[in-house]
């Protein structure tokens, strides 16, 4: 009970740190910093270009192979617009949930591990740890895990690779072990403009838009015949959605920009660079050719927001096999939304996302975590003392 109520105390100054992705995570970062290393964690805190934004990953144990990731991001949806019943960073506990924005998504987790710490770092001084506990708590993660991918980077350089991470995303403790890509673009067209009733004069960016669009959905049919067998998502292939349309600035004046905003959630990276190489062959070969012909300037150019790989179902996966083991996990399931979990993989670490909460209670006003989940992740954290200790 007491390390229950350590943890709700930890969770309630988390969520007090309003952690917009747009707005600074360092606040954060020095604290769960000062508590890891008053336990004697060895922290390395990892700026972005900016300043104003970092990682922290610390270590708790020898540094060796063959240890467990805690991962978790800081950052957390806004909160304007939504019709909260309290103040949302303000914790507010009732009839066994509590209730603030990042309570579910994810600080509950990131609150159980700080919470956790202790009890490895008494292992370790009494010399017990013969495998290292690292924590891993990124920025950015909602607006395209850009400081995942700094982590990743920064992880490769180590003299010493953990073998298992467990990225503690809301899954209400079920273990998933795939999840979709998530990809962002935003495609920008530069025509010329005119007068509409000189329609030849002019190149029209919505139209050319247009054709884009309607490529990306023939791209969208071809792949729904590229499902590969016993995919595990819903819908099982990958998918192209359109987001929105910006452009023009009258009905009787030819648009000279418009921009499109799209994306896809692919199940494998070679459905993402056919459909990155069919577009750049359609725009180069096609339409580019057609607007140049009127307007030389003309321009379609797409920036990449945001490019997350999935997490790829494996046949063994070692952080599937711990949980099993130690919790007596259920089968792994495979969700649609993604995480920085694929990062892991891409560079030979087992990976897993388990964590308190359910997915349904993210991002929305009064997000909450229930007591019985946070629970869970503390029993789940402390069945690692099992694996960490040598005989």
């Amino acid at each position: 009970m007491q390390r229950f109520e350590q943890t709700l105390k930890i969770l309630g100054e988390l969520i007090a740190y309003p952690t917009i992705s747009a707005d600074s995570n360092l606040k954060l970062i020095s604290y769960a910093r000062k508590h890891l290393e008053a336990l004697g964690a060895d922290c390395v805190v990892q700026q972005d270009k900016s300043g104003n934004k970092a990682n922290l990953f610390a270590t708790i144990g020898p540094k060796c192979d063959a240890g467990i990731v805690l991962s978790g991001h800081t950052d957390v949806v806004p909160v304007a617009g939504q019709p909260w019943n309290t103040n949302p960073f303000v914790m507010h506990t009732q009839d066994g949930k509590s209730y603030g924005r990042g309570a579910c998504d994810m600080k509950g987790f990131v609150a159980a591990a700080l919470a956790s710490a202790p009890d490895f770092a008494r292992l370790h001084r009494e010399g017990k740890l013969t495998r290292p506990l690292h924590f891993a708590f990124t920025y950015d993660e909602e607006v395209g895990c850009l400081g995942g991918k700094e982590l990743i980077r920064m992880l490769q350089q180590l003299p010493y690779k953990p073998a298992v991470a467990i990225v503690g995303e809301p899954t209400s403790m079920g273990v998933v072990q795939a999840h979709k890509g998530s990809c962002s673009y935003d495609t920008t067209f530069t025509g010329q403009s005119g007068h509409t009733s000189l329609p030849h004069l002019g190149v029209n960016a919505i139209h050319y838009a247009v054709e884009y669009i309607n490529k990306l959905f023939a791209l969208g049919q071809q792949l729904q015949q590229r499902v590969p067998a016993n995919s595990p998502f819903i819908p099982p292939y990958t998918t192209i959605q359109v987001g929105q349309i910006e452009g023009g600035v009258a009905h009787n004046v030819i648009p000279e920009s418009c921009k499109v905003r799209w994306g896809m959630r692919p199940i494998h990276q070679s459905d993402r660079d056919l459909v990155l190489g069919e577009l750049q062959t359609y725009v180069e070969q096609v339409l580019l050719p057609q607007m140049r012909l009127i307007a030389s300037q003309a321009q379609i150019r797409t920036k990449t927001m945001s490019d997350v790989v999935g997490l790829i179902p494996m046949q063994h996966n070692q952080a599937v096999e711990l949980l099993s083991n130690l919790c007596g996990a259920d089968s792994p399931q495979a969700v649609s939304f993604g995480t920085e979990a694929g990062m892991f993989q891409q560079i030979g670490i087992a990976t897993v996302v388990c964590g308190p909460g359910s997915i349904e209670q993210a991002h929305k006003a009064n997000e909450y975590l229930t007591h019985q989940q946070l629970e869970a992740a503390l029993d789940m954290i402390a069945s690692f003392q099992d694996v960490l200790v040598g005989d």
